[in-house]
C-alpha cells in the first residue's frame, strides 16, 4: 500500500500575515511607492488647475534613455549625479518621485535611496517609464511629444480610471 503525502498549497505554505501586520506593511508600502496612474493623474489635475502638484518627478536614467522618452515635466537627474547635483536642482521641502525604465530595473530604487540619504522625501514610481508608456500617457522625446495607445493588459481602453 502506498501512501501519498498531501500537497501543500504553495500560496498558503507560508501563512498570511495577521491583519494588523498586513495593514502596517501595506501602509508603509504606500509611503514608499506611487504608481504611474496616480502620478499622471496628479500631474494632469495640477496642470488643469494651474497649480503645483506638490512633488517633482525625477528621471534617473542616462541621457540616451531620457532622449528616447521621458515623463513631461520630469527633471533629468541620473542616479550617479545625484550626490553632486541634487542640492542645486531640487528643493528639500518638495517630495520627489523617482523613476527608471520599468519593473525589471532597480535604478529608481537606487536613485530614491541616494536622495533619501541626502535628506529628501522620496517615493518610487512603480512601473517606471515602461508602464507610463504602456498605460497610454503622453511622453516627450528628443524629437518632441509622443503618445501610444494604452496596452489593454495594463490599462483600461474605455476609461481614464482603472477603478483600483
Amino acid at each position: 500500500m502506498t501512501t501519498t503525502t498531501p500537497q501543500v498549497n504553495p500560496v498558503l505554505r507560508t501563512p498570511p500575515a495577521s491583519p494588523a501586520a498586513a495593514a502596517a506593511y501595506f501602509s508603509a508600502s504606500l509611503a514608499f511607492h506611487a504608481d504611474v496612474s496616480d502620478v499622471a493623474s496628479a500631474l494632469a489635475t495640477a496642470a488643469a488647475e494651474g497649480a503645483d502638484p506638490g512633488f517633482v518627478v525625477i528621471d534617473s536614467r542616462s541621457t540616451a534613455s531620457w532622449d528616447q522618452g521621458h515623463v513631461p515635466g520630469a527633471v533629468h537627474l541620473p542616479t550617479a549625479l545625484i550626490p553632486e547635483q541634487a542640492e542645486q536642482l531640487l528643493d528639500r521641502s518638495v517630495p520627489v518621485v523617482t523613476y527608471c525604465w520599468g519593473p525589471g530595473c532597480n535604478g529608481a530604487t537606487r536613485a530614491a535611496l541616494a536622495l533619501a540619504e541626502l535628506g529628501f522625501q522620496v517615493k518610487e514610481m512603480l512601473g517606471g517609464f515602461e508602464y507610463w508608456v504602456r498605460e497610454g500617457f503622453a511622453y516627450e522625446t528628443w524629437e518632441g511629444p509622443a503618445e501610444k495607445a494604452a496596452d489593454p493588459l495594463t490599462a483600461p481602453v474605455d476609461s481614464d480610471d482603472c477603478g483600483c
